[in-house]
């Protein structure tokens, strides 16, 4: 594996997650600031500022840790009522009140009374929600811009109806790979004529354009003869085969082979002809793109949803002997490790198409992962914002239907308790994962 390829692996996936950061932030951004919302800072990563500029009233800028990033708004609490701004309220009881008190002067004195209209808070139910949102959906538009570039452009891994490779002979479904064919019946393909490299066309009249049409043809073929029509060197043979009735595994929708509760293959007696298909990448049509964002967005919930227990699993895993879900998460320290073995594999059928592929899917899911998972109604997650703005037009709508004084915007300073807990998680989990990627890490190769 060479070292410059590995790092340039690394260097490729971190910038395509750092744009995607910048993207993130700048969906927050252009709403904010199209709603006249006062933005002091806008800064991708945490920690010491490496470098900064203003423009206008912002002041853009990289920083040390290129973990996320933030926009920095006027008034994201609102002041107290019927006080004098920077004043701090003396009949405060408790830690937790303290803190969102002390939380909401802070805010107060970051501007004067002349932009108290331009605060977050001063916003409608209806613009928070597009400036909370824009973010996420950032994401969302990235993530599906990158699936149709991988699906439409480069194509999806697919098997062929070019035949790979033609059995020598029959061996029983439960035969070990490297099983001998002495003694075995010869394959129907091989006494066919089939040979690696034909391009099956037709298949007992069905014309075949996947393989997935081969499949359905054959099994439903067993012990009878048959036409089969190839095109070999740009030239059209017709050809006869008679695929034998034998056990073969029942497959699941997602290609794998069902098991019982032995773990023994279930198997039913179809035709078999004895080829495989050619692994490669097909190009789809644009309509195909909705199904394939809906799906990765619906296995990411799954994965956000279980995360608790994902989690566990790798902890498990990187303190104990246990192997790593090769679908569970990761970290920035493991993407950034299977971005390099990506770039830096010599692997049979893995070119230059594959390996670009397979980056375009990482940084797809990568995306689309910031979308659910910024999605959470937690606070300092986006969602949780989100939530705040929908619980405000619930009390508004409900104080208007009663004819109520305006209730006026949610304190979201309350919650600073359990924001400051869910951020303590989240640096829990970073190190847990950081750690599992350097003792046990997800390989590909």
């Amino acid at each position: 594996m060479s070292v410059l390829l590995f790092v340039l692996g690394i260097v490729l996936v971190a910038l395509g997650l750092g744009v995607s950061i910048a993207l993130h932030e700048l969906g927050h951004l252009l709403p904010a600031k199209r709603f006249g919302v006062k933005v002091t800072q806008y800064m991708i990563g945490f920690g010491p500022t490496v470098r900064s500029w203003r423009r206008g009233e912002t002041e853009y800028g990289l920083k040390a840790i290129p973990l996320g990033g933030y926009i920095r708004m006027i008034g994201m609490y609102p002041p107290h009522k019927g006080e004098p701004e920077g004043t701090v309220r003396e009949d405060s009881t408790g830690m937790f009140q303290q803190l969102a008190d002390e939380a909401k002067e802070y805010e107060s004195s970051q501007y004067g009374p002349e932009d108290a209209h331009r605060t977050f808070v001063a916003l409608s139910v209806p613009r928070k929600l597009v400036v909370m949102l824009g973010g996420p959906v950032m994401n969302l538009l990235i993530a599906t811009v990158l699936m149709t570039v991988l699906a439409c452009g480069i194509g999806m891994p697919e098997v062929t109806p070019r035949v790979q490779s033609v059995s020598q002979c029959v061996l029983p479904a439960d035969a070990a790979a490297d099983a001998s064919c002495a003694g075995e019946q010869e394959a129907p393909a091989m006494a066919a004529g089939i040979r690696p490299g034909d391009e099956i066309l037709r298949i007992d009249g069905a014309e075949i354009s996947t393989w997935d049409d081969v499949t359905a043809a054959v099994r439903a073929a067993g012990g009878r003869e048959i036409d089969v029509v190839v095109e070999r060197d740009g030239e059209r043979l017709d050809l006869t085969a008679t695929p034998i009735l034998d056990d073969r595994p029942v497959y699941a929708a997602d290609g794998s082979a069902e098991t019982d509760e032995n773990g023994d293959y279930v198997t039913e007696e179809v035709g078999f002809l004895g080829v495989s298909g050619t692994p490669a990448l097909v190009r789809q049509s644009p309509l195909e793109v909705p199904g394939m964002v809906g799906s990765a967005f619906v296995g990411t919930a799954k994965v956000v949803v279980t995360l608790p227990v994902r989690l566990y699993d790798v902890a498990v895993a990187a303190f104990g002997s246990g192997e790593r879900d090769p679908n569970g998460p990761v970290g920035v320290v493991g993407v950034s490790r299977l971005a390099g073995e990506i770039v830096a594999a010599d692997e049979p059928g893995f070119a230059l198409q594959q390996k670009v592929a397979s980056l375009i899917s990482m940084l797809a899911s990568l995306n689309m992962a910031l979308f659910v998972f910024n999605l959470v109604p937690l606070l300092p997650l986006d969602g949780g914002h989100v939530l705040g703005a929908l619980i405000e037009g619930v009390r508004r709508a409900f104080a208007r239907l009663r004819g109520r004084p305006d209730p006026g915007p949610v304190d979201m300073s309350r919650m600073l308790p359990l924001t400051n807990a869910v951020a303590l998680l989240f640096i829990g989990m970073t190190v847990l994962l950081i750690y599992a990627d350097v003792v046990n890490p997800i390989t590909l190769f």
